[in-house]
């Protein structure tokens, strides 16, 4: 592959990632010098394509994508090589021959895959915090990431990189109200969220369900969903009907003592653990049961292997 080969990145995030092409670059140096090490020498390295040795990159710790589909990595190794690696990585430089991936995770993988020793890399320098966000942004942008990573992905951003919604928007190139509704997602109980992540539920389907304040009304929706393949415009008058109180969530009649505080804490304890409403009844006297619901059998045989069955 010519090194002399000219690379294209998206608008947005060329313009994110650019810098000046003269930085970095003394006069008659060339842009993509290395040392005896196979290093990219600091002058016309920042700001310009260079080569490196692809054994050379450690992966980026901010990384906020968890999966990647080892069947589209192969697909991509393939292309890599046949026609080369079209969009170099981002990276930035370590000291000596050590490099740390900005953006470009899923190309990296699939010029591992590919065999490749050499890689076409644009060096930056950049401390953690641009590294996250420039990490967060490329994903959000350029990556199908479902629903749950994209929410995570931007809590991370208002968290790690101290900006609010509207600022966040911006860098992402979405509405406020967007963001929000992503947002929304991560108060959803674990079950719904997981269903979310797993292509089970639609998005459609999650923006109606973030309507409904009572967690016990949004599961009861939610399984009304798996039980009856509802639409989402179905589920939306449903959450209509619940909300107006022309419609109650089964169960939702039915009188209940109310558990103690100390109850509460280990029934939520056991929701996060299983990933799954628990529902805690106790009566006088210390006597009472624990209900594990679960959506499928593969729900089941996950319960049952957290319960080291």
């Amino acid at each position: 592959m010519s090194k002399d080969r000219k690379f294209g990145l998206g608008k947005g995030l060329g313009a994110l990632l650019s810098d000046s092409p003269d930085m970095g670059r003394d006069k008659g140096q060339s842009n993509t010098g290395h040392d005896a090490n196979g290093a990219a020498t600091s002058a016309g390295a920042l700001g310009s394509i260079s080569h490196i040795k692809i054994n050379q990159v450690e992966v980026n710790p901010y990384q906020p994508r968890f999966e990647f589909d080892e069947e589209a990595l192969k697909e991509l190794a393939e292309s890599i090589r046949l026609q080369g690696l079209i969009q170099p990585i981002t990276v930035r430089q370590m000291g000596g021959n050590s490099y740390q991936l900005i953006s470009g995770e899923r190309r990296l993988r699939a010029s591992k895959f590919a065999g490749i020793t050499e890689i076409p890399a644009y060096i930056r320098t950049a401390n953690d915090q641009q590294m996250l966000e420039m990490a967060l942004i490329e994903n959000i942008q350029r990556e199908n990431l479902n629903a749950i990573e994209v929410a995570l992905s931007f809590q991370r951003m208002i968290d790690e990189c101290n900006i609010n919604q509207e600022e966040l928007g911006d860098r992402v190139s979405k509405n406020r109200s967007t963001v929000t509704n992503y947002l929304r997602l991560l108060k959803l109980p674990p079950t719904i969220q997981a269903a979310i992540r797993d292509n089970k539920i639609s998005m459609g389907h999650a923006r109606a369900l973030i309507n409904v304040a009572d967690a016990d009304a949004q599961i009861y929706i939610f399984q009304e969903i798996l039980d009856k393949d509802l639409s989402v415009r179905k589920v939306e008058e449903l959450v209509r009907q619940i909300k107006n109180g022309t419609a109650k969530p089964d169960g939702k009649d039915k009188k209940t003592a109310p558990i103690s505080f100390q109850y509460q804490k280990i029934q939520d304890d056991l929701s996060s653990k299983f990933a799954t409403k628990i529902k805690m009844k106790v009566q006088n006297g210390g006597k009472g049961s624990i209900e594990i619901p679960f959506l499928s059998d593969d729900d089941l045989n996950r319960i049952l292997e957290l319960l080291d069955w």
